[in-house]
């Protein structure tokens, strides 16, 4: 049996607490507030999943202990503290995006804190809530490691949730942070009704951008046409479910940036991302015209139509 630690009790890490007990491993949640913790033990729920207790066999913990793997799930702007104070074991980074200020990857940060350990990435179409209530589902598992992966995927395989083997790390998580900012993107398609056309042609656009950038990185296109890239987005670009699309949904239909956060508890990724992932690709020397109008239209600097007259104005090129 192997032991777990997820490391963040949001959604995300609550799912994956459930989905790895249902695994057949020993489990604890870490919480970093301990009155959240406290309040995770007393009830066996959490409000961001409602009607979905958690198993008997997790225990809620408010002090991180050595484990076997340790599913690391923080929003990935808070990656960095959490990261700095790991216990021993496999590190997995659950979180997607791109740090701001140094413009890095999950792993990056990880290996600038921990130099030479090995760890992993998770990544895929997959929301919270339907991993928690065990409905089918895939995902990556990708290191550079073979034994890091078969870890990992012994852990938290089963047969609703299929874990699929990957050895391009930098591909796998290029895919699960850009994907974030397309969506937003393909949300504001949406919300503008500017049609299905529109937004079909402007997600296999996204997609080549996520293949150009993770090439420039190092990594490997094939990846972006697997379940960290293909997958995520059309699952992140077309799902109700999506923060990131909603968002754009809600940008698409007049309201402001600070109106939609506002309303949300939970983190936006693609808002954090955008700025970031733009000038990752900019020092690599690739263009992301998609991902730059999210940038810019965050940072307040292009409204919708603009943005929108921006893309359409591009020169006409073979693809």
């Amino acid at each position: 049996m192997s032991s777990v630690l997820v490391i963040g009790a949001g959604a995300w890490g609550t799912a994956l607490a459930i989905q790895a007990a249902r695994a057949g491993s020993a489990v604890a949640l870490w919480a970093r507030d301990p009155a959240r913790a406290a309040e995770l033990a007393a009830t066996r729920t959490n409000p961001r999943l409602p009607g979905i207790a958690l198993p008997d066999q997790v225990r809620v913990v408010a002090q991180m202990e050595a484990a076997d793997v340790l599913l690391l799930a923080p929003p990935m702007q808070h990656l960095r503290a959490v990261a700095a104070i790991l216990p021993a074991g496999i590190p997995v980074v659950c979180a997607k995006g791109v740090e701001t200020g140094t413009r890095k990857l999950p792993l990056e940060v990880l290996a600038e804190l921990h130099p030479g350990r090995a760890a992993s990435v998770l990544t895929g179409p997959n929301f919270a809530h339907e991993i928690a209530a065990g409905l089918p589902a895939a995902a990556t598992v990708a290191a550079t490691d073979a034994a890091v992966r078969d870890a990992v995927i012994a852990a938290l395989a089963t047969r609703a949730f299929r874990l699929y083997a990957n050895d391009d790390p930098i591909g796998a998580q290029v895919g699960g942070a850009a994907k974030n900012v397309v969506a937003i993107a393909a949300g504001i398609v949406i919300g503008a009704g500017l049609g299905e056309n529109a937004r079909a042609a402007l997600v296999t656009r996204g997609l080549a951008e996520l293949g150009r950038l993770a090439v420039a990185l190092g990594g490997q296109e094939r990846t972006i046409g697997g379940l960290s890239g293909l997958g995520d987005l059309l699952l992140t670009c077309t799902g109700p479910g999506s923060r990131n699309f909603s968002l754009g949904l809600a940008l698409g239909q007049g309201e402001t940036l600070a109106a939609v956060l506002a309303r949300r508890t939970a983190a936006t990724e693609g808002v954090t991302t955008a700025a970031a992932l733009v000038e990752r690709a900019e020092l690599a020397g690739v263009a992301l015209p998609v991902c730059a109008a999210v940038a810019a239209l965050i940072a307040g600097t292009l409204t919708v139509a603009e943005a929108v007259d921006r893309l359409l104005a591009r020169r006409l090129r073979a693809e």
